[in-house]
């Protein structure tokens, strides 16, 4: 007899989305240019930008939560595709992958869940916290760039062997447990050159949403700190 409560499920299936964490510290072309190429490859309804907590008493040349926050809504504000979630900045202190993934699933419980990360987070996903539990919540998405190579001993090697797959299909028939592995091209984009060419005086048009570009001077965000008057 076929699985009718199986059938049920699948029927209640929804297209995939895709959940991206950083610091965006600035938000940049680089960041959410590769979110699109993303979306698009693997058919997502949507990807969800989560911008982690720091702690206010972080030292450096770094922007305020609130800031980073503002940026993030105005950089997606004509994009259907992206999309905020404030639910790991709006918590001190760290923020599990886990923790964030399992809140996902409740308030996503019928919808395949891609994780987006970078070759260098694969290669040390066994150090994170209960990471044998992340793949029976999401699939993981990793973008590759030339130069990366998979490792051929070790955990994340057993675990490539057991999860592993090429075909995009794969990520919307099931919920969750697939590793996907795609050649990215990201734009030569990061916040750290944002932030320099901020402190050293220089245009950063171009290099972000121009919204964003114009929140960047109207707050003097990275900003070099200006000499004491005496």
């Amino acid at each position: 007899m076929p699985n009718n409560h199986a059938q049920i499920q699948k029927d209640k299936r929804q297209q995939a989305i895709g959940l991206l964490g950083g610091s965006f510290d600035p938000v940049h072309h680089g960041h959410l240019r590769s979110a699109i190429d993303v979306a698009d490859l693997l058919n997502l309804q949507r990807i969800y930008l989560l911008p982690n907590y720091r702690s206010p008493h972080k030292t450096g040349n770094q922007s305020s939560n609130q800031h980073r926050l503002n940026m993030l809504h105005l950089s997606v504000a004509n994009c259907e595709q992206l999309e905020v979630d404030e639910q790991e900045i709006a918590v001190p202190g760290a923020a599990y992958t886990i923790d964030t993934l399992q809140r996902m699933r409740q308030q996503h419980p019928n919808r395949p869940l891609c994780f987006l990360m970078g070759m260098d987070s694969l290669l040390s996903f066994t150090t994170w916290h209960r990471w044998q539990d992340i793949l029976s919540l999401c699939h993981l998405v990793v973008s590759s760039r030339p130069g990366w190579s998979l490792p051929l001993t070790g955990d994340v090697q057993r675990l490539l062997a057991d999860h592993h797959t090429d075909d995009i299909n794969e990520l919307q028939r099931s919920l969750a447990g697939h590793i996907f592995i795609h050649e990215a091209h990201p734009l030569s984009i990061s916040s750290s050159e944002i932030r320099q060419l901020r402190q050293q005086g220089k245009s950063c048009q171009f290099l972000l949403p121009q919204n964003v570009n114009d929140y960047l001077i109207k707050h003097q965000l990275y900003q070099a700190a200006q000499p004491t008057q005496k």
